[in-house]
């Protein structure tokens, strides 16, 4: 019986096997989907598909960088054990290659490689945040990753220095700000810690001709462990926004595993 790239596809999305080992079984089974699909489960290659819904907050985080720009992409699996393997990390390697050379949705490419991990550590593979920064003819880009690839930085500038950019990159993985400026920071969010903030001073028995200060304090406070601007560097007085100057950071992307 003549068999199909349907037929594999179809086979695959029920499995969850990688597409060498469904069209093998295909095969094997003169083009019966389901004699296929007992085959594979007696190899130990149809449990992929029942994965998916299973935690996978570990995995890698890997990074690259060349004068056109940088790349990150968080590969996530089950545990520290699978994303320690070299198979894993010399996939979650070649795809932030991958998308250095053509952009985040480069990672569709490699759809069977993933499927084919799947099977070989028996876990449920996906991808965490995927970044691409494209080099400006005015900006720098710096690219880091820290703690064996738990955590990992991309971050542009205008005006700033290569050394202080990679700095304030680190800085980035050690505070784990949210946001680049207040202005980002949604309103709503605002309004709620601000309202939260002035009960707190009400019950502690300020006096009320204090409390606007006090309370303008304390979200000063609440803005700096959340704005990377306003965070002091490395937990110093220094702020990034001082340490930058005249600088300006564009934006930056932060994946962490956990």
């Amino acid at each position: 019986m003549a068999i199909t790239a349907k037929d594999v596809q179809d086979l695959r999305k029920s499995t969850g096997a990688g597409m060498m080992d469904a069209k093998k079984a295909l095969t094997e089974a003169d083009g019966d989907f389901e004699a296929a699909v007992q085959i594979l489960r007696e190899k130990g290659l149809a449990k992929a598909a029942t994965r998916l819904d299973r935690d996978n907050s570990e995995g890698l985080i890997a990074v690259a960088q060349d004068d056109t720009g940088a790349a990150l992409v968080h590969l996530k699996s089950e545990t520290d054990f699978a994303a320690k393997s070299d198979d894993f990390a010399k996939l979650a390697q070649e795809l932030a290659d991958l998308v250095l050379a053509k952009g985040p949705e480069a990672v569709a490419e490699r759809t069977d490689a993933i499927e084919d991990l799947k099977l070989t550590v028996k876990e449920n593979i996906d991808f965490g945040p995927v970044a691409r920064y494209e080099a400006g003819p005015d900006s720098l880009i710096d690219a880091y990753v820290h703690g064996a690839g738990r955590t990992g930085v991309l971050i542009e500038a205008e005006g700033v220095s290569a050394e202080v950019l990679h700095e304030i990159a680190m800085h980035i993985a050690f505070a784990k700000p949210t946001y680049l400026d207040r202005d980002q920071v949604p309103a709503e969010d605002v309004e709620r810690e601000r309202a939260a903030l002035l009960e707190i001073t009400k019950n502690e028995g300020k006096p009320e001709a204090a409390w606007p200060k006090i309370v303008d304090g304390r979200l000063n406070s609440w803005f700096g462990e959340r704005v990377l601007l306003e965070q002091g560097l490395f937990g110093d007085k220094e702020t990034v926004s001082a340490k930058i100057g005249d600088g300006t950071i564009t934006r930056f992307s932060l994946a962490q595993i956990g």
